[in-house]
């Protein structure tokens, strides 16, 4: 036992050297550890300064429903701006006139056809014939720009100059 004590006696300034330099350099670990947490702290104070939320769980949770009631929100302009342009579609935006002297005698071109159609190239087309003694009126329905009654030259020109329209 005493050789033991002879070399532990010997050996200790080493052993004490050594365990210092652990010591120094786990206390030099514990303040970078520190100043890396401060840090960190800071951040998280900073983030979550004004939130009225304590912990980051509420704070995820909170911003989770509000993305949720977000995408269900976008679901429904999404609809409703799809049902407007299928609303649109069927609405009667195309509309062109001619005005004409339709006998060819003297007077002004009191005469007229008028197109009325949608994007679907539907529709109807009022004609209207004057004359010195009377006037009449025409209305023709047109499906897919075409009519199941004949056209005039000039209903046709004005179909033709409605679906020319964007």
């Amino acid at each position: 036992m005493s050789e033991l004590n002879e070399i532990i006696s010997e050996q200790l300034s080493l052993f004490i050297m050594g365990f210092a330099l652990v010591i120094i350099l786990l206390a030099i670990i514990l303040i970078v550890q520190g100043t890396k947490l401060r840090k960190m702290r800071r951040r998280y104070e900073a983030m979550m300064s004004g939130s009225g939320i304590e912990d980051l769980e509420s704070l995820l949770i909170n911003l989770k429903n509000q993305s949720d009631m977000l995408e269900e929100e976008q679901r429904e302009h999404k609809l409703l701006i799809e049902a407007a342009q299928t609303k649109m579609r069927g609405m009667k935006s195309k509309v062109a006139m001619k005005r004409y002297n339709a006998f060819g005698e003297r007077g002004n071109d009191l005469s007229f056809s008028l197109a009325i159609l949608d994007d679907n190239h539907s529709g109807i087309v009022l004609t209207s014939l004057h004359n010195r003694e009377n006037s009449y009126i025409y209305s023709k329905p047109l499906d897919k720009g075409e009519s199941q009654y004949p056209l005039s030259p000039e209903e046709k020109e004005v179909i033709a100059l409605a679906l020319q329209q964007i």
